[in-house]
């Protein structure tokens, strides 16, 4: 353990930050009053590299900027004088100290490099350039990210620093903001003090700033691995009335730290909050949870005798796939890594997985965002002339996103192997109806479309309301989506749907939907071959008789398994 720096600001100044600047630069009225703060602690110098530096002692006049030369020109109230007068600012504020420093630093932000960051913030501070928010939350960054690394030399050199240039930032009055705070927690991490991190939080919300995920996790983790559970748990609870949602990483380290501490209840807890949240698990996660059902406490809890009735309610009232009553049954588990068959069956235990219902509430009002995101992102009228087209034309039993298979093991657009895919779904359609097309206007009308035979499948889609063209400009990937969701039918795609639009979407619902309604494709020697929604839900499942069934998150080979846990145990049931 790193001992405690004589320059590193202890755990009692970070009580009240002092922050009284916030009061009149962008907080007045909004905190606690202005008597609270201890802005004098923060008045003292700071020794840096043996040279005392007073906080007050920068001559912000020094900053003679080219704007402020541009602003006494005269101005000539012509049209070009007043372009060229606009672009001479341009330059001069793109010129001027600050925007130089600025750029300077985010290069060495873009390659790690602390020690000339360090450079040039001696050196800006010496020339009297003014210190912004973002320089400062660059250099934090830095000293933050090689706090938490491994060379010991630039471990030290970035907790020392990091400190300093925290005081000095406090010292210019120049207000922090959420990713301060997030450099500051990580810092009082890598001081191995994860209770001075989550004192920062706490002072983010006091302060009026919404701590993200980032800001919780560099405590969250600092408790989890010196095996402070309590802390861990408190931490959770602040996060949820926050109004922050733990992801897989937070959750796995909560599962661990309750293992570890023989917490038998919140294991069932956190296996119950994976379920629901993360689903699938990574291997790290599936790791811990092997071990806990392996370990000897796991074998010490659960009932011999149960409601069976109760479990069965459990069940139904949670939608399937759970009960969440408790752990069932004793003696010790059996553990074993297996896969499950096309229909959903267990390799191992013979268990049969369940398929977790959607509720068509939920649908409605999935669509409904998309539609209102939709219309955020392109130009309205052309969306909703969409809409009205399906309404007019659907339902439909599948939607193709014809770009993505026209594009599969291809260097060109292969409308072959598009007619095929399309051919395929209107023989399993009940109805025996074409799919939904839905190609960008260019792939319509340019390119391989101007083939004679590729000419007459476009012109069959068309005459049969099968093919949708979206508009230049467009980004399709939201007609397709949508269609697929308010037709409720399949989504033919190879697409991960893991970009920043569909991050957009921000809802458990969406892999749900997802899972059981994409249909995958692969190539083989006679063309693609359509891969249907699985007829179970692929999720962590707890059965009525107290059997566990947890899965990894797999690649998209899907020649390749995916990998689940099967967890049961000798039980007698009442």
């Amino acid at each position: 353990m790193l001992g405690v720096n004589p320059y590193v600001p202890s755990m009692s100044m970070f009580k009240k930050i002092p922050f009284s600047f916030i009061y009149q630069n962008c907080f007045r009225c909004s905190l606690l009053p202005f008597g609270t703060c201890y802005y004098h602690l923060f008045l003292k110098p700071v020794r840096i590299s043996n040279v005392h530096v007073n906080y007050f002692a920068v001559d912000k006049t020094r900053n003679l900027s080219a704007v402020a030369t541009a602003a006494k020109s005269t101005v000539n109230t012509s049209n070009s004088t007043n372009a060229m007068s606009n672009k001479a600012r341009k330059k001069a504020h793109r010129e001027s100290p600050e925007s130089v420093l600025k750029y300077k630093l985010d290069m060495c932000s873009k390659h790690g490099k602390l020690v000339e960051a360090l450079g040039l913030y001696e050196e800006g501070r010496s020339n009297g350039v003014t210190l912004k928010q973002h320089h400062y939350n660059v250099l934090l960054y830095l000293c933050a990210r090689e706090a938490s690394g491994d060379g010991v030399e630039l471990k030290e050199l970035g907790l020392k620093r990091g400190f300093e240039i925290f005081q000095k930032m406090v010292g210019d009055k120049v207000s922090p903001n959420e990713t301060t705070f997030t450099s500051m927690a990580r810092l009082a991490v890598a001081r191995e003090d994860p209770d001075l991190a989550f004192e920062l939080v706490k002072q983010m919300k006091s302060l009026g700033i919404p701590p993200k995920l980032r800001s919780y996790g560099p405590a969250l983790f600092g408790f989890c691995e010196k095996g402070n559970a309590e802390k861990g748990y408190e931490l959770d609870a602040h996060m949820a009335e926050s109004g922050v949602t733990p992801e897989e990483p937070e959750l796995s380290a909560l599962l661990k730290v309750s293992a570890d501490t023989k917490n038998a209840d919140k294991v069932y807890d956190m296996l119950q909050r994976l379920r629901a949240t993360v689903r699938q698990v990574s291997e790290s996660t599936f790791q811990i949870i092997e071990d806990w059902f392996k370990s000897e406490d796991a074998t010490k809890v659960g009932v011999e005798s149960w409601d069976v009735n109760k479990i069965k309610k459990g069940v139904v009232d949670g939608g399937g796939g759970w009960h969440g009553q408790g752990w069932l049954g004793s003696g010790r588990w059996r553990v074993m890594r297996t896969k499950m068959t096309e229909n959903g069956v267990c390799r191992c235990c013979g268990e049969k997985l369940v398929s977790i219902d959607i509720d068509p509430k939920e649908t409605e009002n999935f669509a409904t965002k998309l539609t209102e995101l939709a219309c955020n992102r392109e130009v309205k009228a052309d969306f909703i002339r969409f809409q009205e087209w399906l309404q007019q034309h659907g339902p439909f039993d599948a939607v193709v996103d014809g770009a993505n298979v026209g594009l599969i093991k291809a260097d060109t657009f292969n409308f072959n192997q598009l007619n095929n895919v399309v051919n395929q779904l209107r023989q399993m359609s009940p109805s025996k109806r074409s799919p939904l097309v839905i190609l960008h206007q260019g792939r319509v009308t340019n390119g391989p479309a101007r083939n004679p035979n590729n000419r007459n499948w476009l012109d069959s889609w068309k005459r049969a309301g099968a093919l949708y063209a979206t508009p230049a400009g467009s980004n399709d990937d939201w007609y397709w989506l949508y269609a697929a969701v308010s037709c409720k039918c399949l989504l033919v795609t190879n697409d991960e749907m893991r970009d920043h639009l569909f991050q957009l979407l921000g809802t458990s619902f969406f892999p749900r939907w997802k899972e059981k309604h994409q249909v995958r494709l692969s190539m083989t020697r006679l063309g693609l071959s359509l891969h249907m929604p699985p007829p179970y839900s692929i999720v962590i499942q707890e059965s009525e008789s107290g059997s566990w069934h947890v899965p990894t998150i797999a690649d998209d080979d899907l020649l390749n398994p995916r990998q689940w846990l099967c967890v049961g145990r000798t039980r007698n049931k009442s």
